[in-house]
């Protein structure tokens, strides 16, 4: 903060002072905080329905390890010398780094990851939403570094997801069936490659099925479709996902919105939640990525 000091310089001999009679005498003078340049200012990211999964696992559990909203929210993860080395913060620029490299992968995946994973209700993950329910998440964010891909002859870089929409199998269908699991497939992933952002939206191989049959989670039922949707490089750029009934659209910064409305989306059996970070797409020796959010944002 900058405060103003007013000198007023009195004149007269035997009249005395008068405030009024010596406005002209009116000397302002900026004094500087020292305190201005040491403000320190967060990411704009409220984490109370977020947890994160991590690409190592120092519990020993056979799992990635994991940490809830209660251990991020008001700035608790920077306490938290196992969380620090892959979510921190980067006062320069205002912003969330999520490092990750191959490590540690959750069930029904070979690849880290150092992301977060919407928690509608804290206490319960598996309390989902539908596309009926709707939600729209919104992020602004860039990749940072990649490691470069020395084996494919195609792609100069490894590639990274920043967002998706997964799908979860109901309760009530885990009930009815006697599911083991609850995984389901993602809607979409949206993911970086060489500079370019690419959707993948699940569609059905087979557009008749009905039914059961659509909560097979196999690629013999649901298969990605990809779609380039522009180049940012390592760039920050804006991007927002809103799901609604039969309905997806996908925005990147200003860019005309690619939508999807098709037979798919309108059969689409699975419940919903959003997830957001560094999904590293490479399991190969000294891979890593680093991905910078500086605003993520949730509305259902």
């Amino acid at each position: 903060m900058k405060r103003i000091l007013i000198s007023l310089i009195c004149v007269g001999i035997s009249l005395g002072c008068s405030n009024r009679d010596n406005e002209d005498d009116i000397v302002f003078e900026n004094i500087e905080n020292p305190n201005d340049d040491n403000l320190e200012v967060y990411a704009n990211i409220d984490f109370s329905n977020w947890k994160v999964t991590l690409p190592v696992d120092e519990n020993n559990n056979g799992s990635p390890d994991e940490y809830q909203p209660s251990e991020l929210i008001n700035g608790a993860y920077r306490a938290n010398t196992s969380i620090q080395p892959y979510m921190y913060d980067d006062v320069a620029d205002s912003s969330i780094e999520f490092y990750t490299f191959p490590d540690v992968s959750t069930t029904n995946s070979s690849y880290s990851r150092t992301e977060l994973r919407e928690l509608i209700n804290p206490a319960i993950a598996r309390e989902n939403w539908s596309l009926e329910e709707g939600g729209t998440m919104t992020g602004r964010l860039k990749i940072v570094d990649i490691s470069e891909d020395n084996v494919s002859s195609n792609r100069q870089y490894h590639n990274t997801i920043v967002m998706q929409i997964h799908g979860i199998i109901s309760l009530e269908d885990m009930a009815t069936h006697g599911f083991s699991s609850n995984n389901g497939p993602p809607l979409i992933k949206i993911r970086w490659i060489d500079g370019y952002i690419y959707s993948y939206k699940k569609s059905l191989v087979d557009e008749t099925t009905i039914g059961d049959d659509l909560l097979e989670t196999s690629s013999a039922t649901w298969v990605d479709a990809s779609t380039n949707m522009g180049y940012v490089g390592f760039d920050e750029f804006e991007f927002r996902i809103t799901a609604s009934t039969g309905r997806l659209e996908l925005q990147l910064n200003s860019e005309t919105p690619l939508v999807y409305e098709d037979v798919s989306m309108n059969k689409w059996p699975f419940e919903n939640y959003f997830k957001a970070g560094n999904y590293l797409g490479s399991t190969a020796e000294g891979a890593y990525s680093k991905v910078k959010y500086y605003e993520l944002e949730v509305v259902h």
